[in-house]
């Protein structure tokens, strides 16, 4: 009998597994379900090779959950800087609180579920990878995977359904961690978006995909709608050799963190390009962002006046900006002022 093709990819991964700081080899029990939890909470949207060295740097810092639980909230915020997607962080702050008041992580994809900034995807994995739960994970590698090996011809997203059906056949009772991370392995080392390597792939005689000649057709996907873009304004202010920092509301893009002063642009609106002080500004560049759902320009003003802000907000010393956890964004408006002669 021609083996199953959840038999197939596990044997496909006991070999050619990636090695990972958070995973435990195949076949090995599970790592601690703190380092499945922290790492799946990072890797939402966000590449192995942006996370690896920021789940080693918090694992360094916050060996355990109880430590996480402890930490002050604006050093978790200032810690996951640049990794993108700040509610993470904050829920990653609201979770590891709630499990240690509990005393562990729950085991079941439903209890899972009820922790913040757990979807089903991440619910699922955990469940799986960490607990050894039989769980159907779906992710993007995942979703691209089933797509070929069914020949899913409904266009994402609306074929989503269909793939979980789909996956939910082929997921195995055993071993459901091991297999979940063999699809995420396959999909980003096979089964690539371009130029799969189907000669290589452990489950090329049962893709439908493959058969077809046009494995590359696979997921379907509708047409995608235009971005809005928005348009704001960031402001360097320095005094000697600090810049001037504030504190962002605690609703909205980069919600409670620390960045340059802006004049109020969101996800919904355009700045409103009033200056914070009065006096003489210049414009020194622009810098742009992706968001989710928009493009930012950011035009970049330095402050030639005299008057000083007040109120809230901080001088910090340039020379130490990288400690302060700004946001990728301002991140890059800091650099294009510092790169200004003074």
């Amino acid at each position: 009998m021609a083996p199953s093709v959840s038999d197939s990819l596990l044997a496909w991964y006991d070999t050619h597994h990636r090695t990972l700081p958070w995973r435990a080899a195949p076949g090995e029990p599970a790592t601690d379900p703190y380092r499945v939890w922290l790492s799946e909470i990072m890797l939402q949207q966000t590449t192995v090779a942006a996370v690896k060295p920021y789940f080693e740097a918090f694992t360094a810092r916050w060996p355990t959950v109880d430590a996480l639980a402890a930490a002050p909230e604006e050093d978790v915020m200032a810690a996951w800087a640049g990794l993108g997607y700040y509610s993470r962080a904050r829920n990653l702050v609201k979770t590891a609180a709630l499990v240690a008041e509990r005393g562990a992580f729950p085991d079941t994809e439903a209890a899972l579920r009820e922790l913040p900034g757990l979807g089903a995807y991440t619910a699922a994995a955990i469940a799986a990878i960490a607990f050894g739960r039989r769980a159907v994970v779906v992710d993007a590698n995942v979703e691209r995977v089933v797509s070929r090996l069914f020949a899913i011809e409904e266009p994402l997203p609306k074929s989503r359904k269909t793939i979980r059906e789909r996956t939910e056949t082929i997921t195995p009772q055993a071993r459901a961690g091991d297999f979940a991370q063999a699809m995420m392995d396959l999909g980003s080392g096979i089964c690539t978006t371009r130029n799969p390597k189907c000669l290589l792939c452990p489950l090329r005689d049962s893709c439908e995909a493959r058969a077809s000649d046009e494995p590359e057709r696979f997921p379907v996907k509708s047409a995608k709608k235009d971005k809005p873009v928005r348009r704001g304004v960031a402001y360097w202010i320095k005094r000697d050799s600090s810049a001037w920092l504030v504190t962002r509301p605690t609703k909205g893009v980069f919600a409670g963190m620390r960045a340059l002063p802006s004049d109020g642009w969101s996800a919904r609106a355009d700045g409103s390009g009033d200056e914070p002080l009065s006096g003489v500004w210049r414009s020194i560049g622009g810098v742009q962002h992706g968001f989710t759902h928009f493009a930012l320009q950011l035009d970049v003003k330095r402050y030639e006046g005299t008057e000083m802000p007040e109120g809230d907000g901080e001088w910090w010393p340039v020379d130490r900006l990288a400690e302060a956890g700004l946001p990728t964004l301002f991140a890059k408006a800091a650099r294009l002022a510092l790169a200004e002669p003074d």
